[in-house]
């Protein structure tokens, strides 16, 4: 009897510029009777940056440590993970000592809570930190979802937790877009893929079995009803995201043109015009953004791109001070590329304990 393939369990994570559809993606992939993507969390990088603070992590009692300060903290939001705090922090003290492994803990007991064995994340920003990301979970597989930027942007604009401004709401579709065009590249094969929003919500079913494929998994018609589980996966305090209550639809595609002023959409077309029409995105005309206009544009983009450079270079700096690796190691690949036997799992609910 030939021995069967072992099944797809690396993680998944969905990235792309706020305001991009990644919750409603997270919906679709969160549809699928093998894959569980929580709502947006706050623990993630937090405790990258705060990793010295937790010492040594194959000491127990840091794991605890570690544990608690996830599961306590309102700003971290486990508490709308809808996991027991006691257990999750009873499955990081027995687990494997690393940072990646404690943290994958917590999204692998949301899976284990709807009795699924694919587990990942979802948060826009997470562009920005791939690199980190992927020595957190060295075989996880990026989900980018690409979208309009004038669309973006004037979405942003109507958001009440949005502290930026019009400059800045540019500026970050066009970091997104430089990582998807310059950056992907670089990543490990098999770990990227793209789709573009608007195709998406034209055609769910053909770009969800892509994505499907790309993960590994059969496609499962659920996705495409992303709407029936909204309830139960998206906070009801997220007011913004109230039409991922209603069926897919294409209403707000290309809605830009009337939710942006026409300086804004001027601005926009000036200095992201080869970033839309790479992507197929048909420029309106507008007359050219004014000087000032642009020398706004480039002071943002300028001190958004000097922030970056320097948390790299503290990070290189905090890397030096790691007291022992922290890559996770829970999952058939992340064992192997750390040297270890891979562990045999029973169902998604022992597999979580």
């Amino acid at each position: 009897m030939q021995p069967q393939p072992a099944r797809p369990d690396r993680p998944i994570f969905i990235i792309g510029c706020p305001r991009s559809g990644t919750t409603m993606l997270q919906l679709m992939m969160h549809s699928h009777a093998n894959i569980a993507i929580p709502p947006e969390t706050r623990f993630m990088m937090a405790a990258y940056h705060r990793r010295l603070t937790f010492g040594d992590l194959r000491d127990p009692d840091q794991r605890r440590k570690l544990a608690h300060w996830v599961v306590s903290r309102r700003q971290t939001r486990f508490y709308e993970l809808g996991l027991d705090g006691e257990e999750v922090t009873r499955q990081i003290v027995d687990g494997p000592g690393t940072l990646g492994s404690a943290l994958g803990i917590v999204l692998r007991a949301y899976a284990g809570r709807f009795g699924k064995p694919r587990w990942g994340d979802k948060r826009p920003s997470y562009f920005q930190n791939i690199e980190v990301l992927l020595r957190l979970f060295p075989d996880a597989q990026f989900v980018h979802l690409i979208r309009d930027g004038r669309d973006c942007v004037a979405s942003l604009k109507e958001m009440p937790w949005y502290k930026g401004n019009v400059y800045s709401a540019m500026s970050g579709w066009a970091e997104a877009i430089d990582f998807a065009r310059h950056g992907a590249h670089r990543m490990p094969a098999g770990s990227y893929y793209e789709l573009q929003y608007e195709h998406l919500i034209e055609d769910p079913a053909t770009e969800l079995a892509g994505v499907c494929e790309f993960v590994g998994e059969d496609f499962d018609p659920a996705m495409c009803r992303p709407h029936l589980i909204a309830d139960v996966a998206v906070p009801e305090r997220k007011t913004w995201h109230s039409r991922t209550h209603g069926e897919v639809t294409t209403s707000r595609s290309g809605s830009w043109r009337h939710r942006l002023e026409p300086w804004e959409i001027s601005l926009c077309e000036t200095v992201l015009a080869d970033r839309l029409t790479a992507y197929g995105y048909e420029l309106s005309g507008a007359e050219k953004a004014s000087m000032g206009r642009l020398a706004a544009y480039e002071r943002v983009a300028a001190r958004r791109k000097l922030s970056r450079m320097k948390k790299k270079t503290f990070d290189r700096f905090v890397r030096m001070r790691e007291p022992n690796p922290i890559g996770a190691q829970l999952t058939s690949g992340q064992l192997a590329l750390a040297g270890l036997p891979r562990q045999r799992t029973g169902s998604p609910e022992l597999a979580a304990k």
